[in-house]
């Protein structure tokens, strides 16, 4: 642990798993570490997660941060004031919200670990006690830390009991594991000389051996059969773990009986007192302590007194009193009659809300101690719900259900229990819980009645929605087009919103050409209510559509008077359309409008994280992020794909996930290095996210798979995902954007030497380019043409494409690929015998590669340079050539006069498959990724 310490900052793993069963002497260690770490000037933080408390937000994280004003008081109160419940509403779905603006749970986490970064500039180790207990917003914490640890000096330090951990802790930090950013530490028996000799140094050895074994190294267990030893107790002979089984909580089933041994001596009122602390938890200051007791200041300090001498109570930080150790609350806790229990937790609710104490503190006591239908009781755990809806909602969830199961089953509160349902099931789905969610929204719609539509269509919305996200699309139309023919009908208002979600199922597993006539009607009843803001999101869907399929000149009307609609709208009734604006979004960015794109995803995400409307950021961020590739301004592309990863992860929706990591993976290929292993990794967990589907998103993880293959120098497995994504005749491949795939088709053709297909998917994509009218996608089929005049040993023609390529995606405002485009032209006009102005446009694209962080267009610069360093005078060889081998260097040469590889293995009696290999090496060790550059490398020979 010293020596993760010593390397943090320098890029060693920087976060401690450190695991071991309940006693094995975890907070022990933890403590010296603290201790050690401290001395040497670090800033230490120390939180622990409680048993009772598990839906707490952010507990231990709170707990750790309380600590930091010592230190560092302005960032420490930051932190707190990031971490504190935030009394706002939580949305799923497109219903109006008309809160205050809320923080979002992701948002918070980026929050947290920025200010970690601002204390730990000088050292800094934040230790949490007893993952294992932690809440679930502290879990999410946690798992964002692990995947983005830290940068500078900061040790993140975690201690859990193995068993007991929940799978979502044990997945983040084995992963981190896998990533190399966390190291663990699982601590084993202690040996029985430091046992005995370190505890017992006095015992007899006979003895001390027998206490020993029956502990087995436990030393928590070896502790309490010392005390039963010089007590005269018996401590019995059943103690073994492994021969035994586990008894309370995990325990070696001797070790309950043994500490509970320890409270026989003590009175009734200091037993009452050890059960209020032991009920209160952290919130047992002397003063609530004493309240709840029921006892005065001199008879509490009595109590105290005693049992600090029988160490069974402690100081704690803050002034809090807690139990030696949580084995021992839980004991206590676990034995104290119910009925007791029951009043400890009503007394300590009220002595809370007397103090001013935050309703999500009294919470857990209201729950515990209310059993009947309390008007007041419930208004505490309502607000508990809205305290916790933004940051932690599963917490919201929790207690929702508390109110339902409190609320009478009667015809009287039926209508209010399914609107308590409807918003637990936003709470769920926010969460991740879609299942459940989806459970309850049936629930909700089966029982509705008549005079309920409004809840019934809201959720019939958020229920269409809901199974989006699970990917069960017909499902969702299905449910939508049901309530649409219902015997009653909705009402005008409610058929826009129905129209708008059944608007929202395409492209995804609807052709959107199946639901335009119900998009042209939800338009006409939107204009006929002069419903703007219906009117604005069905042209934005509308839009969308038509963008998608190609359709572009009707997308760009629609998605032009969508806009002006949505921009003369304010945020508040832009809020439950906040999916159509995303959407608009997104079709602008299809038709080239980058900028326009770029300001509605914006506005998106503002009004979506102000109404917590977290499903949508990270469709919002994707295209942010998309509009930022094509511009050439990478790494906060990158930054936008992370973020949108980690939120879709939250989201609990495998789709949303495969296709944020289909765009982090693009984001990846043109900001790496040819062949870095990281953008193919994600396309590969995009792909096996997707399963067996093939709707647009399932299409876009295939076609990135096949991007980041070929980059990567693997044509045949870039070839096989891309006609996987297109399917029969590549119709599954997006219309708006064929050409550019079809040019990655065009290329891995090329390269495995298969002439014909890459002939016909050129023409091909000459046909797509001309239809959509886009200059970026003319500039694609240009480049796909060029490739086939090259390979036909016509550099001229190849090099009048490229230019034109080069003008088109200028004109479209593309950077990204106006750099590629001049960098492949390069070394063209140059073999062509315009070496100067093709020395001008190896110049202007290595400027846009390099200033827009485009590290794949590097090696694509580094190959048209025309000042490579010499190879040995005399040599004839470009120095980048030398590293090659003789037969290397002969596939090149081939490659060169444009021979296919079929006719380099004809020519060398060898296998295609072997040339396909050479020429893998070739590209690999000459930094080259396309056969134009490696041609024009080979004629500077």
């Amino acid at each position: 642990m010293e020596a993760v310490f010593d390397r943090s900052g320098r890029g060693s793993p920087a976060i401690v798993d450190l695991t071991g069963a309940a006693g094995i002497g975890k907070s022990r260690l933890v403590g010296e570490f603290c201790r050690r770490a401290g001395q040497r000037g670090a800033t230490v933080l120390r939180g622990r997660a409680t048993e009772y408390e598990q839906h707490l937000p952010f507990q231990p994280f709170a707990d750790a941060f309380a600590d930091a004003d010592d230190r560092d008081p302005s960032a420490a109160s930051e932190l707190l004031a990031v971490l504190s419940p935030a009394p706002r509403g939580l949305t799923i779905g497109p219903s109006p919200a008309t809160d205050p603006p809320t923080v979002d749970r992701f948002a918070l986490h980026r929050s947290t670990a920025r200010l970690l970064a601002q204390l730990g500039t000088t050292g800094l180790v934040v230790a949490l006690d007893d993952m294992h207990w932690a809440d679930p917003a502290s879990l999410e914490l946690l798992d964002h830390l692990v995947r983005h640890p830290v940068p500078g000096p900061v040790v993140l330090l975690v201690s859990r009991r193995d068993r007991q951990t929940p799978p979502a802790l044990t997945v983040a930090l084995t992963r981190g594991l896998d990533t190399g950013s966390v190291i663990r530490i699982a601590l084993p028996p202690l040996p029985e000389r430091e046992c005995v000799e370190g505890l017992a140094p006095d015992l007899p050895r006979v003895r001390a051996a027998q206490l020993y074994a029956a502990s087995e190294g436990n030393p928590l267990y070896f502790l309490s059969l010392l005390h039963a030893h010089r007590e005269g107790a018996a401590p019995g002979h059943g103690a073994s773990s492994t021969a035994t089984g586990d008894g309370c909580d995990g325990l070696p089933a001797g070790l309950g009986p043994l500490l509970l041994n320890e409270l026989t001596p003590l009175t009734p009122s200091q037993r009452r007192t050890l059960e209020v602390v032991a009920v209160l938890g952290d919130h047992a200051t002397p003063s609530v302590t004493g309240a709840t007791a029921r006892r005065t200041d001199a008879e509490l300090d009595g109590d105290l007194d005693a049992l600090a001498r029988r160490d069974l109570v402690r100081a704690g930080p803050g002034g809090r009193l807690m139990l030696r150790h949580p084995v021992l609350r839980t004991l206590v806790y676990e034995s104290t009659a119910s009925w007791r229990r029951i009043d400890i937790h009503r007394t300590a609710a009220v002595e809370l809300a007397r103090t001013g104490a935050p309703a999500v503190a009294r919470a857990p006591h209201i729950e515990r101690s209310v059993t009947t239908w309390d008007t007041e009781a419930v208004a505490v755990l309502r607000q508990a719900a809205d305290e916790t809806a933004s940051t932690a909602p599963t917490s919201c969830a929790h207690w929702l259900a508390a109110v339902l199961r409190l609320l009478p089953d009667t015809a009287e509160h039926a209508a209010e229990r399914r609107r308590l349902m409807l918003r637990r099931a936003r709470a769920l789905g926010v969460a991740g819980g879609l299942r459940e969610s989806r459970e309850l929204l049936h629930q909700v719609i089966s029982t509705s009645g008549p005079d309920e539509a409004g809840v019934r269509v809201s959720a019939v919305v958020l229920c269409a929605l809901v199974e989006r996200h699970l990917g069960r699309y017909p499902e969702a139309i299905a449910l939508l087009r049901r309530e649409l023919t219902r015997e009653a009908g909705p009402s005008p208002a409610d058929r826009v919103s129905i129209g708008l979600e059944l608007g929202s199922s395409a492209p995804h597993n609807t052709p959107y050409p199946q639901v335009r006539e119900e998009m042209s009607r939800t338009l006409s009843a939107a204009r006929d209510l002069e419903d703007v803001p219906g009117e604005a999101g069905a042209l934005a869907l509308a839009a969308f559509g038509e963008a998608y399929e190609g359709g572009t000149a009707t997308a760009a009307g629609l998605a032009g008077q969508a806009a002006e609609l949505m921009d003369g709208l304010p945020d508040g009734d832009l809020t439950p359309l906040c999916e159509p604006l995303a959407r608009l979004g997104w079709a602008e960015a299809f038709l080239g409008r980058f900028t326009d794109a770029e300001r509605h995803a914006d506005r998106g995400l503002e009004i979506a994280r102000r109404s917590g409307q977290v499903y949508l950021l990270p469709l919002l961020l994707l295209c942010k992020a998309h509009v930022r590739i094509q511009t050439c301004r990478l790494p906060s592309a990158r930054q936008l794909a992370d973020e949108a990863e980690d939120i879709a992860r939250g989201t609990g929706s495998s789709e949303l996930l495969s296709f944020a990591l289909a765009n982090k993976a693009q984001v990846l290929v043109v900001a790496s290095a040819p062949g870095d292993p990281e953008a193919l990794s994600a396309a590969e967990e995009a792909v096996s996210g997707m399963g067996p589907s093939d709707n647009w998103r399932a299409s876009m993880a295939w076609c990135m798979l096949g991007y980041a293959a070929l980059t990567g120098g693997d044509p045949h497995r870039a070839r096989d995902a891309l006609l996987r994504a297109g399917g029969e005749d590549l119709h599954g491949l997006q219309p708006s954007m064929r050409p550019l795939f079809l040019e990655l088709l065009v290329t891995a053709a090329l390269l495995t030497g298969d002439a014909g297909s890459a002939s016909a998917w050129a023409e091909r994509a000459h046909k797509e380019a001309d239809r959509l009218g886009l200059p970026l996608q003319r500039a694609s089929a240009l480049r796909s043409a060029a490739q086939l005049a090259l390979h036909g040993g016509d550099p001229v023609t190849a090099a009048t494409l490229l230019s034109e390529a080069v003008e088109e995606c200028a004109r479209s405002g593309a950077v990204f690929w106006e750099a590629r485009s001049l960098l492949l032209a390069a070394p063209v006009l140059a073999a062509a015998g315009y070496a100067a102005r093709g020395e001008a446009m190896r110049e202007r694209g290595h400027r846009l590669a390099t200033t827009g962080g485009a590290h794949l267009l590097a090696g694509l610069a580094a190959a048209t340079t025309a000042g490579a360093p010499a190879a040995p005078e005399g040599s004839g060889i470009p120095q980048r050539l030398m590293s090659l081998t003789a037969r290397e260097r002969e596939v090149a040469a081939l490659v060169a006069e444009g021979l296919t590889n079929q006719a380099i293995a004809d020519r060398l009696y060898l296998s295609p498959r072997t040339v396909e290999t050479h020429l893998s090496r070739v590209y690999r060790k000459t930094d080259i990724a396309s056969r134009a550059a490696l041609a024009a490398l080979m004629a500077r020979r």
